[in-house]
This record gives C-alpha cells, sequence and structure tokens, in this order.
C-alpha cells in the first residue's frame, strides 16, 4: 500500500521504529564526521562549501550553514522530495554528536595514525548516510540536494557531484580541501548506493526513503 510509504517518508509524524533508526543513524554519522575532522586530512565537500562561504563574506559557519541548507533543502522541495522529520532531526543530532565526539576523540600526532582515523571514518560516515536515508523519513540538506535529480541522475553520482561541487567552491573561497575531501567525494556516494542496494534496511530507492512526488519507480 502506497499511503504508509509516504507518511514515513513525508510527513513529520513517522512510524516508532522508523524514528529510532533515523537517531540512531544519525549519531553513527555525527560519529563519522568527527572522525574525519579529528584526522585533520580532508573534510567532506559541503563543509567545505560552507567553510569557503563563510571566510569569503565573514559571516559565521553556523550562519552560512542554515542558509545553504534551508536552500538545499528548498531546490530539491521545488523538485518535488519533500523534507520530513528526518531533514530536520539530522542536522541537529549529527551536530551535537559530532561536538561530542570531538570532546573525547582526541587528534593522534603520527600522520599514519591520523590515516587510520580517515580510513575508519569512510563506512561509519557510509552506514549513518545510507541509515537515516534507509528510515524514509526525509532527507537533509546535501543528500536531499543529490537525490532530488534522481532521476535522471542516480545517487551514487549526483552525490559526487553535490560533494564534489562544494568542495571545489569552497577551496576556490579559501576552504581548506584533503584525501579525506576525494575520498568523500568520489567513494561515499557509490557506497551508500551499493550498500542500500545489497541490505534492505538501508534502501534508499524505496518510496519511503525517497519520497519523490509520493513515489518514484525504479
Amino acid at each position: 500500500m502506497p499511503e504508509p510509504a509516504e507518511a514515513a517518508g513525508t510527513g513529520l509524524v513517522s512510524a516508532p521504529r522508523a524514528v529510532v533508526t533515523l537517531f540512531i543513524s544519525c549519531v553513527v554519522l555525527g560519529v563519522g564526521v568527527a572522525l574525519l575532522l579529528v584526522a585533520a586530512l580532508g573534510s567532506d565537500g559541503y563543509s567545505t562549501l560552507i567553510n569557503g562561504l563563510s571566510i569569503a563574506t565573514g559571516v559565521s559557519f553556523v550562519v552560512v550553514n542554515c542558509v545553504v541548507g534551508v536552500l538545499l533543502v528548498a531546490m530539491a522541495w521545488a523538485r518535488g522530495l519533500r523534507p520530513g522529520l528526518g531533514t530536520l532531526v539530522q542536522p541537529v543530532v549529527v551536530g551535537f554528536t559530532v561536538s561530542a565526539a570531538m570532546n573525547v576523540i582526541h587528534r593522534p600526532d603520527h600522520l599514519a595514525l591520523r590515516g587510520l582515523l580517515l580510513l575508519l571514518a569512510f563506512p561509519v560516515l557510509t552506514v549513518g548516510v545510507a541509515g537515516y536515508l534507509g528510515s524514509g523519513t526525509g532527507a537533509g540538506p546535501t543528500e536531499a540536494a543529490a537525490l532530488a535529480w534522481e532521476p535522471p541522475v542516480p545517487f551514487r553520482w549526483s552525490y559526487s557531484a553535490v560533494q564534489g561541487g562544494g568542495a571545489l567552491v569552497g577551496w576556490l573561497l579559501g576552504g581548506a580541501i584533503g584525501p579525506g575531501t576525494v575520498l568523500v567525494v568520489l567513494l561515499l556516494g557509490p557506497a551508500v548506493d551499493l550498500l542500500s542496494r545489497r541490505f534492505r534496511s538501508f534502501d534508499i530507492h524505496t518510496e519511503a526513503g525517497s519520497a519523490h512526488h509520493g513515489g518514484r519507480a525504479h
């Protein structure tokens, strides 16, 4: 029946299991982001964009993040991808988790250990993104911007394009990039897509996970 899927994916009231999955996945995602930041070998493309805009305009990171996030969600909504509970919860829970994790994870002095943190961050990020999108409760700004163009562009490539475009613009405006940025841009989208196709609980391509005009055919 399409109605339950639509309700889970588009409204602010979702099934308890989906809400639990959303919160747990956002915590996992926050830990992955913290590991990426602690490694200090380059952040994701979206964060690079926000940092670059903040540097160029003199406006605080938090304000720029909110403005860009709203614009991306609005663009996705205009494309038919309606926001949901996950759209609101993801930035908040991930933000608090990152702050908490950064207080307990200390940056190693040796480059090799930082590289290990970067490699550890990647699967954690993959599970976090696929898990919260698979809950079918709505997408945060970066993922919404990517899902809004599927179809015609598959998520694995649209996500890379969003992250890559953000990294490029952010770098041109003064933001820092590194190996971690390249890893996220090139591999995170395909990894999330692969996980979602292999495991039903991570399926971002269900009607609930991609409520585009009430559901899309794939």
